[in-house]
């Protein structure tokens, strides 16, 4: 068991830190107050080839694992930019999974390299106003015409569509009634996302303005059969190839957050001198900040070896789960205390522990509740009855 990061890995950290160190805090704050996209930075780690970096080789990709992809994403959100960073190429590390395992190749040569360079950027068409979490339930509905379907239906929490020209949209193809299985039924598409049959509405939000989210209403989308990923019918199955690391990947980043939020504390606790002693001499400040190093680290450990299970082809819901559970809580904490280590600087824009308190809520309530990853770690790893 090794708890070194390689020299391949080394390498991905340092190329990606030097990319971020061309976009310092001020380019954050500034994005988080003006609301636009940062396509500055969003392009820079594209033409350094990191969309691709757990895609395959045969299209474009670097062909390594979602180990390398949360090493990536940890130190994007670590160097500051945050959720806002991460977030603007999230989707593009792990959404094109489910293509990657279970497209045909014409789809995989035909949907990947834009993709990866750039050309295309893809949002993520889940969650539903009336559904929420209890995915199965959902009511978007797409029905076969020929060698089409029509999709009608709305979705909501969808990031990155005001700017997104493709869209992995699931959806019902057969009612819930009629089926064995409630996970059965449902079929995922990778389509275009034509805005003349779907309206993107912006949902103005707590933080990360820069990152838009959106509520959808789609009305007689015409998808062509060809744009269908797997069989229809088997969506719940290729959208699980999407869900373990989109967990990995957000507790990754969390880590990241609350790791640079603990900095901040800690260092201003080494310089802010009240009562003639720097505030960092206190144990009430300083024993606060362990306990967060402590529980971030740990965090840290769960999110790696979900990763590589995951990238062994092993079974990893659990750990991928927990990960994210234990990275949101931790960071959460951390980003707490950053902003209460500060006093009254921490309610500042200028020092930035703020943003980050903000920031960190989404990680605590997407893509999954706490409150729901605790149900499924009761259930599928303790053996509890099902309690909801």
């Amino acid at each position: 068991m090794n708890f070194e990061l390689n020299d391949q890995q080394l390498a991905i950290q340092e190329a990606i830190n030097k990319i971020c160190a061309a976009f310092g805090d001020n380019y954050w704050l500034e994005r988080d107050n003006d609301g636009q996209f940062p396509e500055e930075f969003v392009k820079a780690i594209t033409d350094g080839g990191w969309l691709g970096i757990a895609m395959p080789e045969a299209y474009g990709g670097a062909g390594l694992g979602i180990t390398e992809a949360a090493i990536l994403a940890h130190t994007i959100a670590r160097s500051g930019a945050g959720m806002s960073g991460a977030s603007s190429i999230h989707l593009n590390l792990f959404g094109p999974n489910p293509i990657a395992v279970f497209g045909t190749d014409e789809q995989k040569k035909r949907l990947l390299p834009p993709l990866i360079a750039g050309q295309d950027r893809a949002c993520f068409g889940v969650t539903e106003p009336d559904v929420g979490l209890n995915t199965t339930r959902l009511k978007t509905r797409a029905v076969r015409d020929g060698d089409h379907y029509v999709i009608n239906g709305r979705k909501m929490w969808t990031t990155t569509a005001q700017t997104a020209n493709k869209i992995l949209l699931i959806v019902r193809t057969t009612d819930i009634e009629d089926c064995v299985k409630p996970t059965d039924g449902m079929t995922l598409f990778y389509t275009d996302l034509n805005r003349d049959q779907i309206e993107v509405r912006l949902i103005d939000k707590m933080g990360r303005k820069a990152v838009d989210t959106n509520a959808l209403f789609i009305d007689d989308l015409i998808v062509p059969v060809e744009d269908r990923i797997g069989e229809e019918g088997e969506g719940w199955k290729c959208l699980l190839h999407g869900l373990n690391p989109e967990r990995i990947l957000i507790a990754s980043e969390a880590v990241g957050l609350g790791q640079v939020a603990l900095e901040r504390a800690s260092r201003y606790a080494r310089e802010r001198v009240v009562f003639d002693r720097t505030i960092g001499k206190n144990q009430g400040i300083q024993h606060p900040l362990a306990v967060n190093w402590m529980e971030l680290e740990a965090a840290q450990l769960m999110v790696f070896k979900a990763a590589s299970l995951y990238d062994a082809g092993r079974s990893c819901g659990a750990e991928a789960n927990a990960a994210k559970y234990l990275a949101a809580e931790a960071a959460h904490r951390a980003c707490h205390r950053a902003v209460m280590t500060h006093g009254g600087m921490g309610y500042a824009k200028e020092f930035h522990v703020e943003r980050y308190l903000r920031e960190i809520m989404i990680p605590m309530i997407a893509p999954i509740s706490q409150e729901l990853i605790k149900s499924f770690i009761s259930e599928q790893v303790l053996g509890q009855e099902k309690s909801y």
